[in-house]
């Protein structure tokens, strides 16, 4: 029997996925290289691959992921390449991003950047342009 456990207990223990329950409070930053999923209240940054963030959650501080999904309420900024916000969601603080969807009814104060902040790569490579000169067209009855 304590063979069972131990190999069960083993799995668990290798899985890349935290939670968070409804009735934890941790103040702190929190970083992890697994998913995370958030259903209490964090005050602290979060640095992790995938954030979900459940609806009765709250987050104050910088969240930083490769994926962002949330329902709650966050005060703080977010930085992920892909950012879900769901209608239950609240967001009091600016966002960078390089993919966004919004459910209609989600709250957002805050500036959006797209592109994690950083201007897209047709534009960065476009020449530093220089004042044009338009020339009006002489007509032949002019001549």
């Amino acid at each position: 029997m304590a063979k069972a456990f131990i190999s069960s207990r083993a799995s668990i223990n290798s899985s890349s996925f935290s939670m968070l329950g409804g009735d934890t409070v941790i103040t702190g930053d929190i970083s992890a290289s697994a998913d995370l999923h958030v259903d209490g209240s964090v005050t602290g940054d979060i640095s992790c691959n995938a954030l979900v963030q459940g609806e009765g959650s709250e987050i104050t501080g910088a969240i930083t992921a490769q994926s962002a999904r949330i329902a709650g309420l966050v005060r703080g900024s977010v930085s992920a390449k892909e950012v879900v916000i769901l209608k239950t969601a609240r967001i009091e603080g600016d966002m960078s991003y390089d993919t966004l969807t919004i459910e209609q009814g989600a709250r957002l104060e805050g500036r959006l950047s797209p592109a994690g902040g950083q201007m897209p790569p047709a534009i960065a490579r476009l020449p530093a342009s220089a004042p044009v000169e338009i020339k009006p067209e002489l007509s032949e009855a002019a001549e």
